[in-house]
């Protein structure tokens, strides 16, 4: 079995589709009907069936799947074990990473390092967690970085074998809110009473706000609005909806820029955690064994808890 064949036959199973797996694996639709016809002759027998929800896999075609996955990251392996006897480190490397993340951490900090490893060549992809975590499992992505999903939005399912995590580093929580007198104090009763602009239900950001609430002993936050990203979020509470709780990464430059006022977060919750996360493989290509060690190095310490933010807003009703 040809791996192109395999790669194939699971871009179909993943989206039970032959015109979104053409778009995946970048082949004509028609190509695709024939590679899974090849296979299916291969194997003398039918790999999928249709359905109202499109093509889903047979008996036979679930039994291959896993087989499929194994023998794709063997061939990674592979390459991998005959790059490790060449002489230097270069390569392409994938790395995929939320847009806040992507843009306030990974962006300077991998250009740094590229400097210092100029034969390997970066391809930075912005996505949500979930998209991130399943592209890395299909093996189209190297390594993610994503915030901490808090255990609310876990499926009841043990963790995924196939990966590697570390925490890589600890973001402070920002409570925003429009500009206005300075006050940098602020109590929980009189934040329980405020309007909040937050991302919408299931998503990392809104988790970590709903977390932090509870754990104050606030129940869920009254909202006044949800938006689909920080930015929105931090125009929203620029223009006066209410206040939002955010990563302070993602909002920073509006903060110096004295778009948003900080307030100190009274809550037990304070900052979110940067988790990477990586394939385990017998043998960890060269460039990403050499991201792996200096990974230590890529992001700048945390504000130590405790230290009062340069700018602040009153309290309005």
């Amino acid at each position: 079995m040809h791996p192109r064949l395999l790669k194939t036959f699971l871009a179909v199973a993943r989206t039970h589709n032959v015109t979104r797996a053409a778009q995946e694996v970048n082949l004509a639709q028609s190509s695709v009907s024939d590679q899974i016809q090849a296979l299916e002759t291969e194997l003398g027998a039918n790999l999928f069936t249709r359905s109202r929800q499109g093509l889903d896999l047979t008996p036979a075609g679930e039994a291959l799947k896993p087989y499929a996955e194994d023998l794709l990251a063997l061939a990674d392996d592979t390459r991998a074990a005959v790059n490790l006897t060449r002489a230097g480190t270069a390569g392409s490397l994938s790395i995929g990473a939320l847009e806040t993340i992507a843009s306030a951490r990974c962006a300077g900090w991998l250009a740094g390092f590229r400097a210092k490893h100029a034969g390997i060549d970066f391809k930075l992809k912005v996505a949500g967690s979930g998209e991130l975590l399943r592209r890395l499992g299909d093996g189209e992505i190297d390594v993610v970085f994503c915030f901490e999903r808090p255990a609310e939005l876990e499926e009841a399912v043990a963790p995924d074998p196939r990966f590697a995590r570390r925490v890589v580093a600890a973001e402070p929580l920002a409570l925003i809110a429009p500009p206005g007198d300075n006050r940098t104090d602020i109590d929980l009763a009189a934040l329980a009473e405020k309007h909040f602009v937050a991302t919408e239900t299931g998503c990392v950001y809104r988790a970590m706000v709903d977390k932090a609430f509870a754990e104050a002993g606030l129940g869920e936050p009254s909202l006044a609005a949800e938006a689909g990203s920080i930015d929105a979020i931090a125009g929203l509470v620029a223009a006066g909806a209410g206040f939002g709780l955010v990563p302070r990464l993602a909002v920073a430059a509006a903060i110096e820029r004295g778009e948003v006022a900080e307030l100190a977060w009274p809550g037990s919750v304070r900052s979110a955690d940067i988790v990477m996360t990586w394939r385990r493989r017998r043998v960890q290509p060269p460039v990403l064994k050499a991201l792996l060690t200096a990974i230590g190095e890529g992001f700048a310490p945390v504000t130590p808890a405790g230290v009062r933010p340069r700018h602040a807003a009153s309290l309005r009703s």
